[in-house]
């Protein structure tokens, strides 16, 4: 006999299915006219069962971004828990992008409504930045902790080198939109391989390419 869910469970459940549902319908008419009615009909839901786990159709939006970045942070720290030679490491890395790519084709389309939607509202833009911050600041993190394997002091700040990896993932996921029979497996996989082939080239040879940015420091420039 199967065993009764919790309270607990049963709202985690209720969440997981609102966020499912909302996925599919966002992918469908985009997050602007997406509605509350259809994403709780679609996950079998009323819509006092939304309101009872969500403020607002935005909030639901951000514990959905929140979900994505957590899992993707436990993956990243995986992927560098031990040391390696960075190159390999930075392939595996674009190899594992990918793979996460391809389980679930819907959530770059879904990335880039946010992005869109966020351009539009100046509240939700400010979560959004807030939370993709905090991503990439842990990714800056874990190359700051491994600047040692470069055999050198970076060329840039380890916030440079997050903010160009993150830059050359938005722009693989987004060819991937527009022409996806170009973009292959291990295209990314290739290009962090030959961005980090650079930065130890450069690292090696302690030339900066930015003696302004050659140190880690943090910093302050306004988001667009």
């Amino acid at each position: 006999m199967a065993r009764r869910l919790t309270r607990k469970e049963m709202q985690a459940k209720t969440r997981r299915l609102l966020m499912e549902a909302a996925g599919k319908v966002c992918s469908k008419h985009g997050l602007q006219q997406a509605s509350i009615d259809e994403v709780a009909q679609s996950a079998g839901f009323t819509k006092g069962a939304f309101y009872a786990n969500f403020r607002s159709k935005e909030e639901l939006f951000l514990s959905m971004l929140d979900e994505r970045f957590a899992e993707r942070m436990r993956q990243l720290d995986a992927a560098t828990s031990d040391s390696g030679e960075p190159v390999a490491q930075a392939r595996q890395a674009g190899l594992d992008f990918a793979r996460n790519m391809a389980a679930d084709p819907e959530w770059n389309r879904l990335f880039f409504e946010f992005t869109a939607y966020a351009a539009r509202n100046q509240e939700f833009r400010e979560e959004l930045v807030t939370r993709y911050r905090s991503l990439r600041e842990h990714i800056a993190d874990i190359y700051r902790r491994r600047a040692e394997d470069l055999g050198g002091p970076p060329p840039v700040s380890s916030d440079q080198i997050a903010l160009m990896t993150f830059a050359m993932a938005n722009g693989v996921a987004l060819e991937g939109l527009l022409e996806p029979e170009l973009v292959t497996d291990d295209l990314f996989a290739t290009m962090l391989q030959i961005f980090m082939t650079g930065l130890q080239t450069l690292a090696e040879s302690s030339a900066p390419v930015d003696s302004a940015a050659a140190a880690d420091r943090p910093r302050h420039a306004k988001a667009r």
